[in-house]
């Protein structure tokens, strides 16, 4: 059997408010000819289609193009809702998806509708546990449904989790290609760089003991970094197709190419994918920066001039794609400048600015004569 691993699209991201709408389909065309190539059985998508929960038409109508392009290879296309999904409102495209033969699982659900069965091309049968992203106070309701027992439903996220698969586990054949994906953190994977914080530590990362070894291959969302995990079964994020903030401009994006039987361990190979537009981080005087050769890449620049009025837009014009202009920070004093705060008595308020520009390293005649002409405007209004 062989199955396409891919994840974290987030169609629809802004970058520094700059669309990314031809970086995704030309992400998810890539994908597509992957697919077309390798002719796998099954495709996964481990959640977070979208960057958020109320994309857009546009977004949508990529989403949907590159699920029924997918399809169309012959695959069986598997997706499941991340925490930047709204996962009742892809389950809502559920009538769409079945009559395109694709099968989407956006939010938890009735334990049966999350144990999935399949028969690939050469005959082989699988089954996949289909885990959308849960957040702490849905696991409890998930808890629920599932019926566990007064003293499961007291314990952590993690215990959740694992009893959550466990349970869907118990469905998993002796003969049978037995898979799993999810939306979740593992403890010990690395982030990739954009992922959101709040939903990746304090209480949501898991331990990779939460798979059972009966598990054939686990195929992972929501870090951005492909990687494999240590644990009792192979676990694997596949990362996102493209870079999705400067943060991730150094990985290596990719697709997991996974071949499996019931009796043999699961062979991945990283495809690498093209990015269409990369995100680059340069550093320069105005002198360096008009230099340089960036090509059509997406900048980040840190400035190493002293701060006044007008520097980024003196770099933006040197540079039209840097979306994000910033001084770099070597050059910025310590917090408080190594002296006490200054008295406030008696100063106006255009002193106190200025004084409050000197400590930060913004001192700027400029910006200063702009606060005052401002201040005016606004008392005398």
């Amino acid at each position: 059997m062989r199955i396409l691993h891919t994840s974290d699209w987030h169609v629809g991201k802004v970058l520094k408010g700059q669309s990314r709408g031809p970086d995704h389909i030309a992400a998810i065309n890539g994908l597509v000819d992957v697919a077309k190539a390798e002719r796998p059985d099954l495709v996964i998508v481990a959640g977070d289609l979208y960057d958020t929960a109320t994309p857009t038409a546009d977004a949508t109508k990529i989403v949907t193009r590159g699920l029924s392009a997918l399809r169309r290879t012959g695959a069986d296309v598997v997706v499941i809702g991340g925490n930047h999904d709204n996962g009742n409102a892809l389950d809502a495209l559920r009538p769409w998806a079945d009559a395109a033969g694709i099968t989407i699982r956006g939010a938890i659900g009735r334990p049966e509708e999350h144990l999935l069965s399949g028969v690939c091309a050469g005959g082989e049968p699988w089954r996949l546990i289909a885990l959308p992203f849960l957040s702490q106070r849905y696991a409890v309701r998930a808890s629920e449904m599932f019926e566990l027992s007064a003293a499961e439903m007291t314990q952590s996220y993690a215990g959740y989790i694992g009893d959550l698969i466990a349970r869907l586990a118990k469905g998993f054949g002796e003969d049978t290609v037995n898979l799993l994906t999810a939306h979740l953190t593992v403890i010990g994977a690395t982030m990739g760089g954009g992922e959101r914080e709040a939903h990746t530590i304090m209480g949501y990362a898991v331990p990779a003991s939460v798979f059972p070894s009966s598990v054939h291959y686990a195929a992972l969302g929501h870090l951005h970094r492909p990687q494999p995990v240590a644990g009792p079964c192979p676990i694997r994020y596949s990362g996102s197709p493209l870079p999705i903030d400067f943060g991730e401009e150094e990985n290596i994006v990719s697709v997991a190419v996974v071949d499996v039987t019931a009796s043999t361990a699961a062979r991945v190979r990283e495809i690498p994918l093209p990015v269409a537009t990369p995100l680059r981080t340069v550093r320069g005087t105005l002198a360096q920066l008009s230099t340089l050769d960036t090509g059509d890449a997406w900048l980040r620049v840190y400035v190493q001039e002293a701060p006044r009025a007008g520097l980024r837009e003196e770099v933006q014009e040197l540079l039209p794609k840097a979306l994000e202009v910033r001084i770099d920070p070597k050059l910025l004093p310590a917090p408080g400048g190594g002296r006490g705060e200054a008295p406030r008595a008696g100063r106006s308020a255009g002193e106190l600015f200025a004084d409050y520009l000197g400590q930060r390293g913004h001192a700027d005649e400029a910006t200063v004569n702009l606060f005052h002409r401002l201040h005016d405007e606004v008392m005398h209004s």
